[in-house]
C-alpha cells in the first residue's frame, strides 16, 4: 500500500537486512529517513490495520499511517527504543485513540453551534484532553521502560500479552512455550513489574495520579 523506501539495495543482492537496531542507529547518526522508511515499511499494513480498526475509515486511516511515520521519525531521536514492534504498536495505537478524542471534541463544536458562549467550555476541555494525552504518553513511556528491566521469557510473554495484545495461544505458536510456562511468566512478569514500578519514584508519581 505505502512505501517509504524506493530501492532496498541490500534485499535485492541477497544481502541481510540490517538489524532494526542497526537502523535505528544509523538514523540517530545520519537524520537520514531511508533509515526509518526500512524500519517502518515491513510494518505499514499492521499500522494500517490497526488504524482501520479505530477510525473505521480508509482515508483516514491512510493519512494516520503517514502521520505515524511523521510521529517516529522525531520520537526516535530521543526515544530509546528496545522493541521497535511493539513500541510501534503503542505509538499508532495512542496517535488513533488521539485522533478519534479530537473527533469528539470537533463534533462537539458543531453541536454547540460554535456560540461565543460555549467555545470558551470547548477550549477548555480542549486544553484538559491535550493534558490526558500527555499523562498517557509519559505512562505508557515509563511503562515500556520498566518491562525492559524484566528477565527474559517473563520480558516476551509480557511484551506479547500485554503491549501486542496477543492471546496466550498466539504465544505459545510465538515463543514455542507450553501454556503452563506461558502463564507462570506472565504471572510473575506481572508481580515483578508492580515491584519495579513500586520501587522506582518516577513510576510511582505517575501511576499514583490516577
Amino acid at each position: 500500500m505505502l512505501r517509504f523506501i524506493k530501492n532496498r539495495q541490500n534485499k535485492s543482492s541477497g544481502q541481510e537486512l540490517p538489524s532494526e537496531e542497526l537502523l535505528i542507529a544509523r538514523y540517530r547518526e545520519a537524520g537520514d529517513p531511508a533509515f526509518v522508511g526500512e524500519l517502518f515499511d515491513p510494518y505499514v499494513h499492521l499500522v494500517f490495520g490497526l488504524c482501520m480498526k479505530y477510525l473505521h475509515d480508509e482515508d483516514d486511516s491512510k493519512d494516520a499511517v503517514m502521520q505515524i511515520f511523521e510521529n517516529i521519525l522525531r520520537d526516535l531521536k530521543s526515544h530509546e527504543v528496545r522493541n521497535f514492534k511493539s513500541w510501534l504498536y503503542m505509538v499508532s495505537k495512542n496517535h488513533c485513540l488521539k485522533q478519534k478524542r479530537r473527533e469528539k471534541l470537533d463534533q462537539k463544536y458543531v453541536d454547540a453551534g460554535k456560540s461565543e458562549k460555549s467555545i470558551p467550555d470547548m477550549e477548555i476541555e480542549e486544553a484538559m484532553a491535550h493534558t490526558i494525552d500527555q499523562v498517557e504518553k509519559r505512562k505508557n513511556d515509563a511503562l515500556h521502560l520498566a518491562v525492559a528491566q524484566l528477565k527474559g521469557p517473563q520480558r516476551q510473554c509480557i511484551e506479547l500479552v500485554y503491549l501486542q495484545e496477543k492471546s496466550y495461544r498466539e504465544v505459545v505458536e510465538m515463543t514455542g512455550f507450553e501454556l503452563g510456562k506461558v502463564k507462570s511468566y506472565v504471572q510473575n512478569g506481572k508481580r515483578n513489574l508492580r515491584i519495579i514500578l513500586a520501587e522506582n519514584s518516577v513510576f510511582k508519581e505517575l501511576f499514583e495520579e490516577d
